[in-house]
């Protein structure tokens, strides 16, 4: 049994509709937090088989998921949200995190007998749909690695889109995350506005330099 289809076994077994979410760009101290919705709604014999390769995003190298990212856009209902940085800094990470998903799945209109499926350890905040967290589910389900896949793949566009703006900091290979190369470019070029101040606290307390914004 291939890889997809055991993901896909996986979702059958609760019996009804579901809806996997995941989220990308919560360790990053650059860029906004993107979540993605997935429900596959015809599961056939060819979408598994071109879905081979279907799994944790985190476990694909980028052109492996860039060659399923169109194929899962094409064949299931999706949504994709992205929480910007000020509201980041506003309401903290995982709040985000759990906010994009919210608006990713409510934004699918789910049925009543529709399961949501998150990945992770926690359960998404004043939701209205039923919902059950799976731990490492975007291993498990497939509808929650697809949504990773979704998630992480629009999320480093954007990423580069950010970087065509503030190239010195190479978000275009960092993504944001806090590389030695990053944290040299923060600690000579100070910080911009697409970086999360409070992720820098205590890189800043250590370093004591310039946190000029730009």
């Amino acid at each position: 049994m291939i890889q997809s289809e055991l993901l896909f076994e996986f979702d059958k077994k609760f019996n009804c509709p579901v809806i996997g979410t995941d989220e990308a760009g919560r360790g990053p101290a650059a860029g906004g937090v993107f979540a993605a919705a997935v429900s596959f709604s015809k599961i056939t014999k060819g979408l598994i088989n071109d879905l081979e390769i279907l799994n944790d995003s985190k476990k694909l190298t980028p052109k492996k998921r860039e060659s399923i990212y169109e194929i899962i856009k094409n064949n299931t209902n999706n949504k994709i949200v992205c929480i910007e940085v000020d509201e980041i800094e506003r309401i903290n990470i995982l709040n985000s995190s759990l906010k994009a998903m919210n608006i990713a799945c409510s934004g699918l209109m789910p049925e009543e007998n529709t399961l949501i499926l998150v990945d992770g350890n926690k359960l998404i905040k004043d939701f209205a749909y039923s919902q059950k967290f799976i731990i490492k589910g975007d291993s498990q389900s497939a509808s929650i690695a697809a949504a990773s896949i979704l998630a992480k793949v629009s999320r480093d566009r954007y990423m580069t889109r950010l970087h065509e703006e503030f190239p010195m900091y190479n978000w275009a290979k960092n993504a944001g995350y806090l590389t030695q190369e990053h944290l040299r470019a923060i600690d000579k070029y100070g910080l911009c506005k697409y970086h999360r101040p409070s992720f820098l606290r205590k890189h800043f307390a250590k370093t004591n330099c310039n946190q000029t914004n730009k």
